[in-house]
């Protein structure tokens, strides 16, 4: 924890939470992979902060909490698996996959307590060459970058609360009632994935035409953690 209350975490409850969301994702259409459990890591669940993918490349980062490196194994051991290219971030250089928001081929990247500016030049270095520009974000008082923004795909971003961050790098931006509400995975044909914590927020994604697959987090959501946390999306290029 680093700017919420500790809260007493049902475990039990946790993994039916973390089932259902799987589920939810499986039934937009997506494989499951699983990286292998690692049961004495115990933020191994919030597998997003270990890797960046940018088409056919695995960047595996470099934790800003050093005792979150030892997760990078089984991150490395998934990605293989599927065949993508690997490259890592370095130290002293630093890098959570949670301050890494893509919209299109542009990656805003969260400089703050867990990313350091090291870290964000070497991302860049690494997807440069794959056409990609890489964009800081100053953060103030989160923790990641997609603690307090994601984006909807004509790449506005939305937020609850923009002062958490710099919001000058971003072209576009819409207000959501719920500090929840400003965390969505976008699953493909419209549909878009979030907590069952903003129900405010969903109304207006549904306002705005998305179809929206709502998910209990809460044991998560007491641990700093977000829908964008619990899964790193991979997709293919048509060739």
């Amino acid at each position: 924890m680093t700017y919420g209350e500790r809260a007493p975490v049902d475990a039990g409850l946790a993994a039916k939470q973390h089932d259902a969301y799987v589920a939810a994702i499986a039934g937009a259409g997506w494989a499951i992979r699983e990286v292998p459990p690692a049961d004495d890591l115990p933020d191994s669940a919030f597998v997003e902060d270990t890797l960046v993918v940018c088409d056919g490349l695995a960047v595996l980062t470099c934790p800003g909490a050093a005792e979150r490196r030892a997760e990078l194994a089984g991150a490395e051991e998934a990605v293989r698996a599927l065949g993508l290219e690997i490259a890592r971030i370095e130290a002293p250089g630093t890098l959570d996959g949670g301050d890494v928001l893509r919209v299109g081929t542009t990656l805003y990247v969260g400089r703050g307590g867990r990313t350091n500016a090291d870290g964000i030049r070497q991302l860049r270095r690494l997807v440069g060459p794959l056409g990609f520009t890489v964009v800081p974000v100053p953060l103030h008082r989160v923790l990641h970058l997609k603690s307090a923004v994601t984006a909807l795909p004509d790449g506005t971003v939305i937020a609850a609360q923009p002062s958490l961050l710099d919001m000058s790098p971003f072209p576009a931006m819409r207000i959501v009632p719920e500090e929840a509400g400003s965390h969505i995975i976008l699953l493909g044909g419209g549909a878009v994935l979030m907590a069952a914590s903003a129900p405010l927020s969903a109304e207006l994604f549904d306002d705005w035409g998305f179809d929206v697959i709502v998910v209990d987090i809460g044991e998560f959501e007491k641990m700093e953690g977000c829908v964008t946390c619990l899964s790193v999306l991979v997709t293919r290029s048509a060739a």
